[in-house]
């Protein structure tokens, strides 16, 4: 697997845990670091995810109940929730990784550690939150981009 695919996996987990059992994000992360050791850039980009989502779970979780009003997010499941937060931030509030590769990312993490409803149920939220996402980013950063990152798109 490949390093970022990885560093998103420990992500997830990480994510997991902290929404399951509320456990701190330092000691779930130094955990999962240690049981699956990164190279350093890989284990910098799984805490940026971690702690990006964790910043900005509020707003991220009021976008993605909107586009799936039918589904309470506390009743969605955990591991689908923390997927659709994590690509979210990823294109919508980082903004270092394209689009489709968000997606595409979250569809694989879906079919790796969800249900076999979880691959279509993520990409149909994510792909309704694609038009939404310079509002999502506005809404988190002004009119300023991300600090100390340069936008692709």
């Amino acid at each position: 697997m490949k390093a970022r695919r990885l560093a998103r996996a420990v992500a997830l987990q990480a994510l997991y845990e902290i929404d399951s059992v509320h456990h701190p994000p330092e000691q779930v992360l130094q955990h999962r670091l240690e049981e699956i050791p990164l190279p350093e850039a890989a284990a910098e980009f799984a805490r940026c995810l971690v702690y990006g989502v964790l910043q900005h779970r509020a707003v991220l979780d009021a976008y993605i109940q909107k586009q799936a009003p039918e589904w309470p997010l506390e009743q969605v499941a955990c591991i689908d929730r923390n997927i659709l937060r994590m690509a979210l931030y990823e294109f919508a509030v980082d903004g270092r990784t394209p689009v489709k590769v968000a997606i595409n990312e979250a569809v694989e993490l879906g079919k790796m550690f969800g249900s076999d409803s979880t691959p279509r149920f993520v990409n149909g939220v994510l792909g309704a939150l694609v038009p939404l996402r310079k509002e999502i980013t506005r809404r988190i950063w002004g009119d300023l981009p991300p600090p100390n990152r340069s936008r692709r798109r």
